[in-house]
């Protein structure tokens, strides 16, 4: 009874913000989606800047070098290098993200946070969602991993046999980064940003400012602080996770030691490999999640006034 009662209020149009939890849950999902597609080129090249720290010997190279090697790959082959990864992060949509947002919305409405995301809920997400995370980034990486010599990526297909002979272990390396990384993301993309929309677009109402723009100018703001935070746990998950898979792993440890050596030859330049391609990406992501978030809860709140099951209060829509 308690059972069928849960899953029937999960389609229940709530009257605090016109929507059902599924509702908000599609929204949240369609949105990761359309940032995901928007976002690919910039996250593949991304990779392969900071993947190409170390030459075929083993030895650190210069970033300017490196990101020439990425440039190369990406000039022989545009259309494939921008789509790399596409199919596994499409996908991931469902695997890494119902995970993620459905602990996160779950932990916001159990601790009551009426329909915004607060530290709590965010940090409890990051953590728990994890495990579900990892191997699609996994996967993702290691198909653009081979692209300079091969000229192609990785089949999945392939890789899932390779993790297979090891009982997929595999394809959790990098986990601790990326709960670090996940947490970040969180507290400053999903509970940060918002509120940060919100406070900008009711500063600068008297100018017109809608959505997008204030989402922009948010996001802008937000993105410099999380990529300062994230690029080396990002750079972390690059070297953990584009080793090859039926050779060594690499560890954590061993990860920060390739880190500080890159840091003594080349300096700060050597620990933020990728940052300013980070922050482009970070404010292009962060831009498309939530303002694709925000057209389908607009269109779905919509529908619900349409057919009478939200009535707004006055002056609330």
């Amino acid at each position: 009874m308690s059972v069928l009662q849960t899953y029937s209020d999960y389609f229940v149009v709530s009257q605090k913000n016109g929507l059902s939890q599924f509702q908000t849950m599609t929204a949240y999902l369609g949105g990761s989606a359309f940032q995901t597609v928007l976002d690919n080129p910039v996250t593949a090249y991304r990779q392969l800047v900071q993947q190409y720290a170390k030459d075929a010997a083993g030895k650190a190279v210069d970033p300017k070098i490196a990101t020439a090697e990425a440039t190369a790959v990406f000039k022989a082959n545009p259309v494939a290098a921008s789509l790399s990864g596409l199919i596994p992060r499409i996908i991931g949509v469902g695997f890494k993200r119902v995970p993620k947002f459905g602990i996160l919305l779950g932990l916001s409405f159990f601790l009551g946070e009426d329909g915004t995301i607060g530290v709590s809920s965010a940090f409890g997400a990051s953590i728990l969602s994890a495990p579900f995370i990892n191997p699609i980034r996994m996967i993702e990486k290691q198909q653009r991993a081979y692209f300079k010599t091969t000229g192609a990526e990785k089949p999945i297909m392939e890789i899932l046999r390779e993790s297979a002979k090891q009982n997929f272990v595999p394809l959790f390396r990098g986990t601790v980064p990326l709960m670090g990384h996940s947490c970040a993301s969180a507290l400053l993309g999903l509970a940060g940003q918002p509120k940060l929309q919100k406070y900008i677009k009711e500063e600068l109402s008297h100018h017109g400012v809608g959505n997008f723009t204030s989402g922009l100018l948010a996001s802008a703001a937000v993105t410099p602080i999380y990529v300062a935070v994230t690029n080396p746990l990002s750079r972390l998950e690059v070297i953990m996770q584009t080793s090859k898979i039926d050779g060594k792993a690499i560890g954590v440890i061993e990860a920060c030691k390739e880190m500080v050596n890159d840091s003594k030859e080349f300096g700060l330049r050597g620990v933020f490999r990728g940052q300013g391609l980070g922050i482009a990406k970070g404010i292009l992501s962060l831009t498309a999640f939530h303002q694709g978030r925000i057209w389908l809860t607009d269109a779905f709140r919509s529908h619900n006034i349409g057919n009478g099951s939200y009535i707004p209060k006055v002056g609330s829509a």
